[in-house]
């Protein structure tokens, strides 16, 4: 079930991914309504999952239990927030969606990929963006500029360097599979420069449409 208006963002930590889908948001609205949200989130009882999630320390919950949280909190995200806006012909700009549960849970913990993609069906119905950017970044420099004092979200932050070299690996791995849906940046570009080769894309979707 491939939305065409609905567009997810992804990458390791410190990738600038909300700042992109800021720009971006901005830039859409002359195409109809749009609606940013995040994962795991996007709804009041989400973002208490959220909180377990990202918060507290590194090693509190398996694998296996954080992907049963994280498509919790997607079921409630995808019923109160995704669909409903799409439904309405709107844009939604999402900070991550499955791609992070399977790299993250699955390459990064050894969650059975298997596993989440049969979750995936069953909760989401193979729910899936027209369209995924994927902010690449060296993990060494993405989470330097994660790990700032404003910053309270640092659960994933504390776990080893070795675990976001395979995060980003796998984010590779899954854009080199599908470059139809899938675009690859390189996140060490200026912010002005990530920002035209996104609206780049975008453009190439509404031209389609048409």
């Amino acid at each position: 079930m491939i939305k065409p208006q609905f567009i997810s963002f992804e990458g390791g930590e410190g990738s600038g991914k909300s700042t992109q889908i800021k720009l971006l948001a901005k830039r859409l609205t002359k195409y109809g309504d749009v609606i940013t949200t995040r994962e795991p989130g996007g709804t009041i009882e989400a973002e208490i999952i959220r909180n377990l999630l990202v918060r507290g320390e590194k090693n509190k919950w398996s694998g296996v239990v954080e992907t049963l949280l994280l498509y919790a909190a997607r079921k409630d995200h995808i019923d109160k927030v995704i669909l409903p806006n799409l439904n309405k012909n709107k844009w939604v700009l999402c900070d991550r969606f499955k791609e992070s549960t399977i790299v993250y849970q699955g390459y990064g913990k050894n969650v059975d990929i298997k596993l989440i993609k049969k979750l995936d069906k069953l909760i989401t119905d193979n729910l899936t963006p027209s369209l995924t950017f994927i902010l690449d970044i060296d993990p060494k420099i993405g989470l330097k500029r994660s790990i700032r004092k404003a910053n309270t979200e640092t659960r994933y932050e504390k776990m080893s360097l070795s675990f976001h070299n395979k995060i980003r690996k796998a984010f590779k791995k899954i854009a080199n599979a599908n470059k139809r849906n899938f675009k690859l940046i390189n996140a060490n570009q200026d912010i002005d420069s990530i920002k035209d080769i996104i609206w780049n894309e975008v453009t190439k979707k509404i031209d389609a449409k048409k």
